[in-house]
C-alpha cells in the first residue's frame, strides 16, 4: 500500500476529532508495523530502542506485523516533515534537532508546549521502575531547554501510575540488596528532584488512580486536574515503606497533619473529590469530557508569555526549592537503609508474598 503523507497539516496524522483523544490513550486502534532504522540522538542522550509506526493515507495504522519495508521506503518516512505514530500511543518518534525514541513513555512536542505520557512497555498499571524514571528524567531535560513554555505530563491507559513496580523491587533486592537499595534509592533520588528542579509550570492531568510514588510527586508539580475516576492512595507503612517523592513534607503542608497521617501511616483512599477539597487536585472534570477540557486549558496556558510563566512558577515555588531538596535527600537515605537491611527487606518480602497469596 503506498504510503502519504497526511494532507490537513496536524501532527502525526491526526485528524482533527481524533486528536484530543488520543492525547490521552483512549484510541483503540490497533498498533502498526515497526520500523527499525530510524534516527537516534547520540548515546549520551537516548540510548534506548523504540519503534515507530507507518500510517496510510487516511491515517489507520498498517497492521500487518509481518511486512518488510525495503530501505528506500524507510528513508522516505524519515524525510517526512511530519511525524507518525502508533495511535494507541505506544510510542513515539521527536523531532527537534534530532530524533529521540523512548521504549516506556511518549514524548510529543505540541504547540506551546511538551506532552509526555506514562507508557510503560516493562512493567504493569504504568508502574516505575529505574528505567522508566530515567527516561522521564531524560524528557524532562530535554523539554527544560526546548522552546516550550510548560510541560503537560498525563498517561495512556486506565491507570496514571501505581507506584514503584514490586515485583521489580523483589527481584533485584533478591539478588545483591546492598548495591540495589543503593541503585534504585538514587534513581528515586534523581526522579523526584528532576520535578523539584524544573523551571517551566507542570500539568498534571490524572485520568486513573494515582498510588504510592505516581501520587507523591503531585505537589512538586504545578496544576493537577483528575478525571472523576481518579483516586489517590499512598500506603507506605502498609507496604512496609518510609514515604518517598517529598510526600513527608508537602502532604501535612497541603492536606494537613491529620489527614496526611492517615494516608501515609494507614493508607487512605482519597476520591477526586475529596483531594479536591483539600487542595491536592485544582480540578476535578468528567471523565467523558476529561481530555477535551485538559487540552483546552493547556493550550490556552500556552498562549501567555514564556518568561511570564517561568519567573511566576520561580517566584511560587523558589523559597520551597532547597526544603524539598533536602527532603528528597533523607526520604531516599531511609529507603536505602531500610532495604539494605536484612531485617527491612524480610518484612517486605514477606508483605508481598502474603499479597501474591491472596491473589
Amino acid at each position: 500500500m503506498p504510503l502519504k503523507k497526511a494532507q490537513n497539516g496536524l501532527e502525526n496524522g491526526d485528524t482533527g476529532s481524533e486528536k484530543d483523544e488520543r492525547h490521552f490513550g483512549n484510541g483503540s486502534h490497533q498498533p502498526g508495523l515497526d520500523l527499525n532504522d530510524v534516527g537516534e540522538q547520540d548515546a549520551g542522550e537516548c540510548d534506548v530502542n523504540h519503534a515507530a509506526v507507518a500510517e496510510n493515507g487516511l491515517g489507520s495504522a498498517l497492521t500487518n506485523g509481518g511486512l518488510n519495508m525495503h530501505s528506500s521506503v524507510k528513508r522516505k518516512l524519515e524525510a517526512e516533515k511530519d511525524y507518525v505514530f502508533d495511535k494507541r500511543l505506544r510510542y513515539s518518534v521527536r523531532q527537534n534537532e534530532s530524533n529521540c525514541r523512548f521504549r516506556d513513555i511518549v514524548v510529543r512536542k505540541e504547540e506551546g508546549f511538551t506532552h509526555i505520557l506514562l507508557s510503560s512497555q516493562t512493567s504493569d498499571n504504568n508502574a516505575l521502575t529505574p528505567e522508566i524514571m530515567k527516561e522521564v528524567r531524560r524528557a524532562l531535560c530535554n523539554a527544560s531547554t526546548d522552546d516550550s513554555k510548560l510541560l503537560l505530563l498525563s498517561a495512556v491507559g486506565s491507570v496514571f501510575c501505581s507506584g514503584l513496580d514490586y515485583s521489580y523491587l523483589i527481584g533485584r533486592l533478591s539478588n545483591d540488596r546492598r548495591k540495589e537499595s543503593t541503585r534504585i534509592a538514587e534513581a528515586i533520588r534523581d526522579f523526584v528532584k528532576a520535578f523539584i528542579q524544573f523551571k517551566k509550570p507542570i500539568v498534571v492531568a490524572i485520568n486513573g488512580p494515582a498510588l504510592g510514588l505516581g501520587a507523591s510527586i503531585l505537589p512538586l508539580c504545578d496544576i493537577v486536574w483528575a478525571s472523576e475516576k481518579a483516586w489517590f492512595q499512598t500506603p507506605y507503612a502498609t507496604i512496609r515503606l518510609t514515604p518517598a517523592g517529598c510526600s513527608s513534607y508537602t502532604f501535612p503542608q497541603i492536606l494537613g497533619v491529620a489527614l496526611a497521617n492517615e494516608m501515609l501511616f494507614c493508607g487512605r483512599k482519597l476520591t477526586a473529590q475529596e483531594a479536591c477539597s483539600r487542595g491536592l487536585v485544582s480540578q476535578v472534570f468528567w471523565p467523558t469530557t476529561f481530555s477535551q477540557e485538559v487540552m483546552l486549558r493547556v493550550k490556552e496556558m500556552a498562549s501567555c508569555s514564556a518568561v511570564v510563566l517561568e519567573e511566576s512558577k520561580c517566584l511560587v515555588r523558589s523559597f520551597l526549592k532547597s526544603v524539598l531538596e533536602d527532603v528528597n535527600e533523607k526520604e531516599c537515605l531511609m529507603l536505602k537503609q531500610l532495604w539494605s537491611s536484612s531485617k527491612g527487606l524480610d518484612s517486605l518480602f514477606s508483605y508481598l508474598q502474603d499479597k501474591i497469596y491472596e491473589v
